[in-house]
């Protein structure tokens, strides 16, 4: 905190006049300093950080001197604000924000520009805890107990959380489940919680086994567990009593599987059955989770609720509700086939309805409570605070937002670049090739090498890629092995963690490998890293990098208490203090590298996790090793859209998952391509047709993604491998990567939005629809822009769904031109070849044409499609692509308008300029009417003009 650089001694008391003591309060030239008079919080600092920002920070010891942040950047401002003390409550007023907080004990609510309040503090606690013998703070602070504004944000969580209002959301980085505390409010309020630790939304209790708050009793009715039967080949082996559920991490596995069968490891076919009944004494809606992998059924009172599989290695949990009623049991049946994988069950007792309806955050260790609070006119204004407080997401480069082709993995280069031959050979859009990890020899990792063997000439593989118009990004880690002259450089500076080196423990390669984890919280580490990379990669012309494993899963599945000495300790104190914001500092070492020796281009990285403040880092996140099941691409949505909620505005996904099920993996390049008899086993043509359709409608979604990108393991994802010649699969694929690019000039003038307006690209229906309750936990459309809504199809076989019309605008269907009013649901048709789309009425698309990759015609005529039936207006946003002049000003906007009572689309006069502009345009008219399909008559135009940077009126 810089408070003691700017502390004045100056008593509010001489500014305002008060009875409370002459020190209680002092006014600092950013905000004010309190003292309350009583309870734990011994000192309160408020900074002034804009008209309608207030940071906050509560000390258990006055003139405590704390670490600074690494999420926020921003200083507090030296302007105006008002101060009145009256009836023991001081009150700052920023202007569009006001704080006031009790003398008495600290306090503080919070007010909006009209006066009308929106954070009411309701609970807080401090408690005194050691950690490795350094002292720190567990915290705890809730606002609107009881509340029914909605809630978004928190960064990305798969459990189809929508409005996170009375959820709880576990703040822990994990793969596929991102840890960002900072929540938006449909209220058009935020808090950012600046913690590094792991913290939590909602209840501050951590879940833990069933048996420490439920009675457990097994199929006999005997108490104090279940009834565990353990199948082999289909032949029950064994059965006895166990307290609970307890294979959730490795150690789990060794202590507690039973030592007369075999390790699930090493078993083809085993199956684990828990039966018995739950009963509480404390009756209403209790929260638990299923945390698993492998396959996993679970049933309660006779009734399937879960049905789920993950990758053995990758485990995590699945939300579930349970009602209790007093004393009264609850049937529990739980089916498991471990194949290496993970399997618990978690609870907490219910919370009372306040509190279980409120915005409460806690964190397990910190110096004091600190957070920022954001008051503005609406969601987007509130985002622009978190941006203003962490920075400002800088544009990505123009062919980012094309299509990219990626695979785990392409074993050679030549594997590579044939992909890249053959996308343009077939003349289907890419713009970026992407190569994973494990190009370097087998033993070393974190060397930074290629493989001589696979990769001979890697600077020839990029230039071969770049002569085809393509771009190429690269994967790199955290990770070394301690062989490596890398590894030893940074033990020897001290910026090496060591532990899982001296466990012994390794990896998954060959016959295993000891690895460890840079340590990058100073900037000495940051250094060196970036250096390594520049000294063996810097020079090879790569596009942009994949930072890999950024959590950092040093290694998997390890207990917490182990874990959290794998990552650790820091220039902070032990690993667990900043258990969260790795991917924040690691980002940073290669973009600050790469920004001092690229200074005028635009970088580019993909990160697994990511922390607040990401963005600032040229930084895109994606969903992590997600599973190829219908559930999963469901989960997609509500975690795409949180996410970008949560101010972090560029992401991605897996088209198809990650991880396959083995009945989509047999044979080269995967069952679901190859439908052939393997060996004596026929696969399963029902298995080749889901997956088939799984990954269309996986590829639909990720067409109006941020970000459009296919990955994952085993089974090959390149459009011409994964659906057969002439399907109606391929056309589809094919006919949306091509859409993509027609989109191009609409997608990359939303993107332009993320750094001039600080604008969010997949957005939760509640931004432009707040006043429409109906929208606030709707967990499977979102908005692609400002102008189309989009309605994923996530259930197999299903040819039409349900799609909710958010009120306030009038809407048509893409596909088939049909016109609807707001405030209704219909049920639209979805063919397995479309993704329902929905079109605003008073819209602007500006569209091209279909090109490779996404410069290849930079003059090519613009068609402005315009859906009549209201008003609207479009920024048609132009500039170079590839550098950073669009920070100078060298870009243009041309501004779009359509008027619905004359029938004029108004081309508006260009704004600016850039090197390389297109100084002459054709723009082709295209008027929309109900009962036209956009789908079908791409290619229509209603009339022509010819466009110099003058305005021009088009009528209907």
């Amino acid at each position: 905190m810089r408070f003691s650089a700017i502390m004045q001694a100056v008593s509010l008391l001489a500014v305002v006049g008060s009875s409370y003591a002459v020190d209680s309060v002092e006014q600092t030239s950013t905000g004010i300093v309190v003292r309350p008079a009583q309870g734990d919080i011994k000192e309160v600092r408020l900074d002034v950080m804009s008209d309608n920002i207030i940071h906050v920070v509560k000390l258990d010891q006055a003139g405590k001197i704390i670490t600074p942040s690494l999420m926020t950047i921003a200083q507090p401002c030296v302007c105006k604000f008002k101060l009145t003390n009256a009836n023991g409550i001081v009150t700052l007023n920023a202007g569009k924000i006001s704080a006031r907080v009790a003398l008495t004990n600290g306090k503080v609510d919070f007010y909006n520009a009209a006066g009308k309040p929106i954070l009411t503090q309701a609970a807080e606690s401090v408690k005194p805890i050691d950690v490795a013998g350094q002292p720190f703070l567990a915290i705890k602070e809730g606002f609107n107990y009881g509340t029914k504004d909605a809630f978004y944000g928190l960064g990305q969580h798969q459990n189809a959380q929508m409005n996170l209002n009375g959820e709880d959301v576990l703040l822990a980085q994990h793969n596929m489940d991102v840890a960002v505390p900072f929540v938006i409010s449909d209220k058009n309020y935020g808090v950012l919680w600046d913690n590094n630790s792991i913290s939590r939304f909602g209840d501050s209790t951590p879940y833990g086994p069933m048996v420490r708050d439920l009675k457990l009793s097994d199929a006999d009715g005997k108490a104090g567990g279940l009834t565990a039967r353990y199948y082999v080949d289909g032949k029950l082996v064994l059965t006895r009593h166990e307290t609970d559920i307890a294979y959730q991490y490795l150690k789990d596995l060794a202590e507690n599987w039973p030592k007369e069968i075999a390790a699930p490891k090493d078993l083809k076919d085993a199956k684990v059955v828990w039966d018995g009944t739950l009963t509480s004494d404390v009756g209403g809606v209790h929260k638990m989770q299923l945390y698993a992998s492998d396959y996993a059924k679970l049933s309660l009172d006779g009734k399937q609720i879960l049905d789920v599989w993950r990758q053995g290695w990758n485990p995590w949990y699945h939300n579930f509700d349970v009602t209790f009623k007093p004393g009264k049991p609850v049937q529990f049946h739980l089916e498991w086939k471990p194949s290496g994988g993970m399997v618990a069950v978690t609870h907490n007792n219910p919370l009372p309805q306040p509190e279980r309806h409120s915005l409460t955050f806690s964190s397990d260790i910190a110096q004091g409570i600190n957070y920022y609070v954001i008051s503005a006119d609406n969601m987007d204004k509130v985002i622009a605070g978190y941006r203003q407080l962490t920075g400002q997401a800088p544009m990505m480069p123009k062919w980012a937002y094309g299509f990219w082709q990626s695979r785990q993995r392409y074993e050679t280069q030549q594997q590579l670049t044939d992909t890249v031959n053959e996308y343009r050979r077939r003349g289907w859009p890419l713009d970026n090739i992407v190569q994973d990890w494990f190009y370097w020899p087998e033993d070393g990792w974190g060397s930074h090498d290629f493989d001589p063997q696979r990769f001979p000439d890697p600077k020839g593989m990029v230039d071969a890629v770049h002569k085809n118009h393509a771009h190429i990004m690269l994967s790199i880690w955290g990770k070394f092995y301690p062989n490596t002259a890398n590894y030893q450089e940074f033990a020897a500076a001290g910026h090496m963690w060591t532990q899982n080196v001296v466990n012994g423990d390794v990896d998954w390669v060959g016959p295993g490998y000891k690895n460890s984890h840079y340590d990058p919280y100073t900037q000495e580490a940051r250094d060196i890293y970036y250096r390594q990379i520049k000294s063996k990669l810097g020079n090879l012309g790569f596009d942009a990098w994949w930072m890999d494993n950024s959590e950092p899963d040093v290694f998997s599945n390890t207990r917490p208490a182990d874990f959290k000495k794998l990552i650790g300790p820091t220039v902070y104190g032990a690993g667990e203090v900043t258990f969260n914001p790795y991917s924040l500092m690691h980002t940073q070492a290669l973009v600050d590298g790469l920004n001092r020796d690229q200074p005028d281009t635009r970088q580019f990285i993909l990160s697994r996790s990511g922390f607040a403040g990401i963005q600032r880092n040229a930084v895109a996140v994606w969903s992590g090793d997600t599973a190829g099941r219908w559930n999963n691409l469901y989960d997609q949505i509500a975690a795409g859209v949180n996410f970008s909620m949560s101010g972090i505005p560029n992401w991605t996904h897996d088209i198809g998952g990650y991880a396959q099920e083995t009945r989509f993996q047999t044979g080269e390049i995967g069952s679901a391509q190859e439908n052939r008899v393997i060996g004596a086993a026929a696969i399963d043509p029902a298995d080749v047709n889901e997956w088939q359709e799984l990954n269309l409608r996986w590829f639909q979604f990720g067409a109006f993604s941020p970000l459009f990108r296919s990955h994952g393991e085993v089974v090959k994802r390149e459009i011409y491998l994964i659906s057969p010649e002439g399907s109606a699969m391929r056309e589809s694929m094919v006919w949306y990567d091509k859409l993509r690019y027609r989109l191009m000039p609409y997608i990359y003038s939303t993107a332009s939005d993320i750094y001039f307006d600080s604008g969010t690209v997949m957005r939760g229906l509640v931004m432009d629809f707040p006043h429409d309750n109906q929208v606030k936990d709707i967990k499977d459309q979102y908005l692609f822009g400002h102008a189309l809504m989009v309605a994923p199809v996530t259930e197999y076989q299903a040819r039409s769904r349900n799609v909710y019309l958010p009120k306030g605008a009038d809407w048509y269907d893409f596909n088939t031109g049909d016109f609807y009013r707001g405030g209704s649901t219909v049920k639209v048709a979805a063919p397995v070849t479309q993704i329902p789309v929905m079109v605003k009425a008073g819209a602007i698309l500006p569209m091209g044409p279909v090109t490779q990759y996404v410069d290849e015609h930079p003059d090519a005529p613009i068609t402005l499609t315009v859906y009549t039936g209201a008003d609207g207006q479009f920024s048609l946003y132009e500039d170079d692509g590839v550098s950073n002049a669009y920070k100078r000003g060298e870009f243009t906007r041309i501004p779009l308008s359509y008027n619905e009572k004359n029938g004029t689309l108004t081309i508006g006069e260009r704004q600016g300029q850039y090197q390389g502009m297109i100084a002459q345009r054709q723009f082709k008219i295209h008027f929309i009417k109900p009962g036209i399909s956009s789908a079908t008559t791409l290619d229509i135009v209603d009339q022509t003009v010819n466009y110099g940077g003058q305005a021009i009126s088009v009528k209907r």
